[in-house]
Formats: structure tokens, sequence, C-alpha cells
């Protein structure tokens, strides 16, 4: 992908001077100006309202913005990412995280080979699993089905997901609670399982490589934990599950190979809840509710593929994110 300096396009120097004329205007003399602001400087896209009128920009602003991203070639980029292209690289990798949530299951290639088969399968995998645990059907060592499951990550194996289960708290399955441990303080550990039973917890490991320190620091101690209850290591296999990439280390600490859920290298950390690693969420609310998730991002990738750059919801975020971290020097969105 040619690489194109921004800094050093006619939209960008043009956006410097205009910057230089907006960074004293006060907003409310931005909608005096203007009563039909909102409705100009706001999208729709089906029941979401973006509603961006109450930043600093005017139809110049906007109209710079957009043609920095024609000039920085943004519309090839988007299609390289969909596309399988290594667009990450530092890495030399793809970036595939829309692959994850391709519910048109339309074939996404990547070195020769269709990555959709792969996806699907893990996709089926997590739905036999999230069933089972939800339905009773999935039983403990004693024969009692898992009342608490644990989360244990970091990163996008922690964050996202546990954002995901909170927001959609109105869909939880109320006899199972669903806790996230990423903290490598023993006390965090400690205080999630000190009301739990182990006889009813399911522990969920999600690391990449299965080495992170801060997360198999946690899994070695909740295995500990649960042997000084359980006292027989063949009793992991229904109390441990592993999201990961390294299957000779998952075996290793006693996982069976058929509760470890595979996701790939061009998955990014911070859009790894798409991937097996959002099996928690799969669990906390249920397989179907977790596909719903996945087809609206997925109608949302549609859009920012497909949506006129002027009337492109991420795109347009993203420029003003430009605007005011390049130019106002805003530290935070």
């Amino acid at each position: 992908m040619e690489k194109i300096d921004p800094t050093t396009t006619d939209s960008w120097h043009a956006l410097s001077r205009h910057y230089s004329e907006m960074k004293t205007v006060h907003m409310r003399s931005l909608f005096d100006a203007d009563p039909e602001r909102f409705s100009r400087f706001s999208l729709r896209f089906e029941d979401i309202l973006v509603d961006f009128s109450k930043n600093i920009i005017t139809d110049e602003t906007l109209d710079l913005l957009l043609k920095l991203a024609e000039e920085t070639e943004l519309g090839d980029a988007i299609e390289k990412m969909f596309s399988g292209d290594r667009i990450n690289e530092t890495e030399n990798r793809p970036v595939l995280h829309v692959a994850l949530r391709n519910r048109s299951n339309v074939p996404i290639v990547v070195d020769g080979r269709d990555v959709m088969p792969r996806v699907n399968a893990v996709l089926e995998q997590m739905a036999t699993f999230s069933r089972q645990v939800i339905s009773g059907q999935w039983r403990g060592y004693s024969g009692k089905p898992v009342a608490d499951i644990v989360n244990i990550g970091i990163g996008g194996s922690d964050l996202g997901p546990a954002m995901v289960t909170e927001a959609l708290k109105p869909y939880a399955q109320p006899h199972i609670k669903v806790h996230f441990v990423s903290n490598v303080d023993g006390t965090h550990l400690t205080e999630t399982l000190k009301t739990l039973s182990p006889e009813t917890t399911l522990f969920l490991i999600a690391s990449k490589t299965f080495t992170t320190q801060e997360t198999m620091t946690n899994a070695h101690s909740a295995r500990a934990w649960f042997l000084e209850h359980a006292r027989d290591g063949r009793h992991i296999a229904k109390h441990f599950a592993a999201i990961s990439t390294n299957e000779e280390k998952v075996v290793e600490f006693g996982i069976h190979r058929d509760n470890m859920f595979r996701f790939w290298d061009w998955v990014g950390g911070r859009y790894s809840l798409w991937s097996a690693i959002g099996l928690s969420i799969a669990c906390a609310i249920g397989f179907e509710n977790f596909i719903q998730l996945l087809e609206g991002a997925h109608a949302m990738d549609r859009h920012f593929r497909h949506t006129p750059f002027n009337r492109n919801i991420p795109v347009i975020l993203a420029l003003i994110g430009i605007w005011y971290n390049n130019f106002f020097g805003a530290q935070t969105e």
C-alpha cells in the first residue's frame, strides 16, 4: 500500500490555515449563525442517530477533511483491508476483524485461502459450548451446572468482552454470572473467587500465546484454587477452557484440546471481542444474541465500505478526530 504523508497534502495545508480562523470560535456562535446546523451535521444509520453538530466544525472544515480522505486514498485503503491485504505493515499481517463478523459469508482470501470456513467452524464450536453451559448440560466434576464464569485475560482479551457484557446486561442469562479478572495483583482474583464455588465455576483463559505473564499468573492461581477443592487434575477439563492459538501450552496446562477455541494473528487485540475472545459474551447473553451483535457490526462494516464519505459515519468521526488531535492538540476524544 502506497504511503502518503497526510501533512504534505494540499488539504492539510488548507486545514492548517482554516484552523487559525476556527481556534477561537465558540460553539454557541455556530448554532446562532445556522438554525439548520443539527440537521446538516447529523446522520442516521438504521436506529442509530449520530450527532456531530456539537463540534467546532463548519461546512468548510468538513469539505477540507473529506478532501484529505481523498488525497490520502482512504477508499483504496478500505478496500485493501476488506480484501485481506497486509495493511498492518509493522507486523506484515492482514487486518481482518471484519471477517469475524462477515455474516454475508462472502469469501475473504488470505494467501490464496478463504478464511471464512475457519471463522464459521469456531463460531459453531462457540455455539455448542455456550448453549451447553447455559442449558445446564455442561456439568462440573460434582455433576452441578455452571453458575459462575470467570474470564481471565488482559487488554483486548478483557476490556472488550467486559464492556459488551456490561452494556448488554438486559440480555444476560439470570442463572449465570460472568466475572472478569485482569489485574496481576492477586487481590483481584482472590476477591472474585471468595464467593464462588469450585463445583459450579468455569474459567475461560484468554491468551493468544498462552504465555502472557499477567494472564497466566492468574490462570495458575485459579487452577491451584480449583484443585485445592477438586483434588484431581482430570476435573480441569470440565472447569477450564482456553481461547488461544497455542495448543501445546493449552494442553500442558491441563485443558482438553476440545475446549480450546482458536483465533488468528490477523485479529488485533482491540477488535478481538468479535472472535472466540467473545466466548464470555456468548455465555453471558446467549449465542443467538451474540450473533445479532455480529450482524450489527457487519451492517456497519457494509456502510463503512460502500457509503460515500460525506455520509459515511465511521469516516466522518475519524476525520473529526484528526481535526481535534492534529490541529487543536486534543489529548482525548
